[in-house]
């Protein structure tokens, strides 16, 4: 393999990597410090779309981690910037939470159920009948389909939550369309992420917990990548993939002296 470049900016995931159901990863509040005292540029990323960055700024900060809100990327702030791009100034109508309606207020966008340009859905732990019979016939009668994440499930203490996926694969059996998704492992929100930083994918990395969605959308984004072992893919699954990590480290706290 070609030598890459020294790493001079950092993408890390949320869950599993800084913090495992609710309680920070040994290590973590090192390397967030680490990272504010060099100044490289860093983002911390997470496919949940419920939340705004000054929300989860605020649910870091209550387990000790401080990550500034410029420096958090949800897949909603993806989702946002996608569809700016594409149709600046549109019109969706939108199943998901705050993070995802301020993120679409904030490029302009209206939220509408009248012949919108979109249907776009996220996260919420409120999917209703009713949204979902209105978001299947908007998309019947020509609405493009957007999704924030393919993610099937959610973590919650009583066990395994419906997530974005599998609501979106409700509404593909009703419609027959199939949702465009923004967030990992599409690299596109690599990319975009890198782009808000002013980083490079030559001399960046991606740390994360899961080889199907963190490492699999680093990689397709030409960053270096690092599998940690503190969330959901276990050392007994590597070697299923296709794909390879760059490096496969217990935790965040084995990269702490690479900053």
């Amino acid at each position: 393999m070609a030598e890459r470049k020294p790493i001079e900016s950092w993408l890390t995931d949320m869950d599993g990597v800084l913090m495992h159901e609710g309680i920070p990863v040994p290590g973590a509040d090192s390397f967030i410090k680490r990272l504010k005292e060099s100044g490289r540029p860093f983002l911390v990323l997470t496919n949940n779309s419920m939340y705004t960055p000054r929300d989860l700024h605020a649910r870091l900060a209550r387990i000790g981690l401080d990550v500034p809100t410029e420096n958090i990327w949800t897949s909603a702030l993806a989702t946002a910037q996608f569809l700016d791009d594409q149709r600046p100034g549109g019109t969706a109508y939108v199943i998901g939470e705050a993070g995802l309606t301020t993120a679409l207020h904030d490029i302009g966008y209206v939220l509408s159920d009248a012949d919108p340009d979109y249907v776009v859905l996220g996260e919420t732990r409120t999917y209703s009948f009713e949204a979902l019979t209105r978001a299947i016939r908007l998309i019947n009668d020509g609405a493009r389909f957007i999704a924030t994440n393919p993610d099937e499930t959610g973590p919650s203490a009583e066990g395994a939550l419906p997530a974005t996926g599998s609501v979106a694969a409700l509404i593909t059996k009703a419609t027959g369309a199939h949702p465009y998704f923004v967030g990992k492992p599409n690299p596109l929100m690599m990319r975009a992420g890198l782009n808000a930083i002013g980083a490079h994918s030559e001399t960046s990395a991606m740390i994360g917990d899961r080889m199907d969605t963190d490492v699999r959308a680093g990689m397709e984004a030409g960053l270096e990548t690092f599998l940690v072992l503190t969330g959901l893919t276990r050392p007994d699954e590597i070697e299923r993939y296709p794909f390879r990590a760059s490096s496969v480290v217990n935790s965040i706290a084995d990269l702490v002296e690479r900053v």
